[in-house]
């Protein structure tokens, strides 16, 4: 687990990163320099003080992957519009041409009036897909961050990172997208009027079979239990479930894994896919069910999607948002 924090992250230079993209292309490479750089195993915390101290019951939580976030005070209305004092979000760049090199996770909580915690997932050394490079009006990412974001209304106290058990699948020759990083997870305590529990916004891996991603489910419950034993956890984002048959989210495992370890498992009506053809993703046949909460120790009311479709009808992401309503603790 990666308990350092900074308010600002150290990119490497033009030249490292370029030189980045001739490295041998094994696990061994990849480990080592993924060790290496202090960006990839840090926390940057920032946006507005918290305005009270602890959540009070009922409150909603909101999970959204933002597809690189195209559209940040877009998607800050939409948020805002479901209520939520917590968020989770995932694939949200920091110094990305295709997003104007903008770092949208603090445009977002400022907006929102929160603070936020954000983790690198990767290090983009390209400027992304063909249709990503579109948008880019430069030819060069000023940072190349790519991650994940948890944000609230309340202080995020003991702020995580959680790097989840990965082979490199980005790292490679044949890749458009070459990455240095694996999936991640970011996390904090956060305070409640029944006392702490633990948020985690979480991404994993879609380029993977179901046995992949229950292994990282059950490495980020195994880091999250030791880190705060006994405390209520909630769990959200992007779990690409049925990604590797098409969409059918019921041959991943992790489902069951998690509820052997005392998990509950919501993402609204089970038979409302969580995506949608975006500007980025330009499948019109895209209809899957890949977002979540994984919960134990919450009692949680109910659970819905919300389209992701702003008022014109643009999509802001290939996702729409979960979201979920947490009653109190349960026994």
């Amino acid at each position: 687990m990666i308990r350092n924090t900074v308010s600002a992250f150290t990119a490497p230079s033009q030249e490292e990163r370029e030189s980045f993209v001739s490295l041998e292309k094994s696990p061994a490479v990849h480990a080592a320099k993924l060790a290496s750089l202090a960006c990839l195993n840090t926390v940057r915390i920032g946006g507005q003080e918290a305005k009270v101290g602890a959540l009070s019951f009922p409150f909603a939580v909101a999970a959204w992957n933002l597809e690189r976030c195209l559209f940040p005070e877009e998607s800050a209305v939409k948020l805002r519009a479901t209520g939520a004092p917590l968020v989770l979000l995932s694939e949200m760049d920091e110094g990305m041409a295709r997003t104007e090199q903008r770092d949208p996770t603090a445009v977002i909580a400022g907006e929102l009036g929160m603070n936020y915690a954000y983790g690198v997932e990767f290090l983009e050394l390209s400027l992304g897909s063909e249709i990503e490079r579109s948008y880019c009006r430069d030819d060069f990412n000023e940072k190349g961050f790519h991650g994940n974001a948890l944000m609230a209304s309340v202080a995020l106290k003991n702020a995580f990172m959680i790097r989840l058990p990965g082979e490199a699948v980005w790292f490679n020759d044949s890749n458009e997208q070459p990455r240095i990083g694996d999936r991640c997870a970011v996390g904090a305590i956060v305070e409640t009027e029944a006392g702490p529990l633990v948020a985690v916004s979480v991404h994993l891996e879609s380029v993977a079979t179901a046995a992949y991603r229950e292994r990282q489910m059950a490495a980020l419950m195994d880091a999250v239990e030791s880190f705060a034993p006994g405390l209520p956890i909630l769990i959200g984002g992007d779990l690409n479930t049925g990604n590797h048959t098409g969409g059918d989210y019921s041959t991943d495992t992790l489902f069951a894994m998690a509820e052997g370890r005392g998990f509950e498992c919501h993402g609204g009506p089970l038979d409302q896919t969580s995506t949608r053809p975006s500007l980025i993703t330009r499948f019109p046949d895209r209809a899957m069910k890949l977002d979540w909460f994984i919960t134990r120790g919450l009692k949680i009311g109910e659970s819905h999607l919300v389209s992701s479709l702003n008022d014109e009808g643009k999509p802001l992401s290939d996702h729409d948002v979960v979201v979920c309503t947490i009653e109190g603790f349960s026994a």
